[in-house]
């Protein structure tokens, strides 16, 4: 009863085990998957054991696991949320939780490719223990990449004059989250001062400016710097909460760094300040090669020099 487990098979078993009305069995002579009714039509046994094996076991109870493990590991706050609220409707919850997607295509794809790579991983364990059943070794899971296909949603171009009023709608954006972080910090308001410092220090377009769209022409974030001798520095590097965690402003870094390359600026040093808001975006800059070199601390007297 020994079969091999290729795309075609694959994809089939996929298809059968999301069907939770049909019954179905593998015919591991044909390599082909049929319905008990499809079974007795040719005038095959369902009951012949050594021919056709019951395939994975994957329940609703499985589909509502996933979409639970899939919207713990978003980092994308406000679609995590409704995600979150679908999840405990209780009665349509399965719909519910597509309709939150169908209105995120970026993280609808994210799901899809997550959903097919966690069935599959299912699917591989149950044909590894047939295999260790008839002797043979265990076969290893392909890595699968869903970044790429997640950016595939989004457009990347110049940056120019006539971006300035959504890049500034976003910087501000940005700011309002920095006040809100500060006070739940500090307890109290960020300072007037440091606030009109944010804004006034803000320069759109610079030397070199990258927008990201979604496919829909939604403006989602954008990255500007200006060039001072052999240092390029980094200006504003800012996206949406709602496109947040999709590996959005890592591309546009990447982008930039190509543009620069393929302009051969004469540039020795990149520098770019993170707010402390994006600290867990430093993660991204160390795997570019970026180094700390300095930081800034700020407290509240009354709170912090008691």
């Amino acid at each position: 009863m020994q079969f091999d487990l290729d795309e075609a098979l694959l994809d089939q078993i996929l298809f059968a085990m999301e069907d939770q009305d049909g019954e179905f069995l593998l015919d591991t002579q044909e390599g082909v998957v049929y319905t008990l009714e499809e079974i007795e039509e040719i005038g095959g046994d369902p009951e012949d054991e050594d021919r056709y094996i019951p395939l994975p076991q994957w329940t609703s109870n499985d589909g509502f696991r996933l979409m639970e493990k899939f919207t713990a590991s978003l980092r994308t706050p406000p679609v995590k949320n409704e995600l979150t609220n679908a999840l405990d409707r209780g009665r349509g919850v399965f719909r519910a939780f597509k309709d939150v997607l169908s209105n995120h295509p970026p993280v609808e794809r994210l799901w899809y490719a997550f959903k097919e790579r966690e069935m599959k991983r299912a699917v591989l364990d149950w044909y590894n223990a047939l295999r260790e059943e008839w002797g043979l070794a265990r076969i290893g899971e392909e890595p699968e990449e869903t970044e790429d296909l997640v950016l595939e949603d989004f457009r990347f171009r110049p940056g120019t004059a006539e971006d300035v009023d959504q890049a500034r709608r976003l910087h501000h954006e940005c700011i309002a989250e920095l006040d809100t972080q500060f006070e739940r910090n500090q307890g109290g308001p960020m300072p007037a001062a440091l606030l009109e410092r944010e804004k006034q220090e803000w320069h759109f377009p610079a030397d070199i400016n990258l927008v990201a769209e979604t496919s829909r022409g939604d403006f989602a974030g954008y990255i500007s710097a200006h060039q001072y001798e052999e240092l390029l520095k980094i200006e504003a590097l800012e996206v949406y909460t709602e496109y947040r965690g999709l590996g959005l402003a890592e591309a546009l870094l990447s982008r930039l760094l190509e543009s620069v390359k393929e302009q051969n600026r004469d540039i020795r040093y990149l520098q770019i300040t993170l707010p402390s808001l994006y600290e867990g975006f430093s993660r991204v800059l160390l795997r570019s090669g970026f180094q700390v070199y300095e930081s800034q601390y700020l407290c509240t007297l009354h709170k912090g020099l008691e």
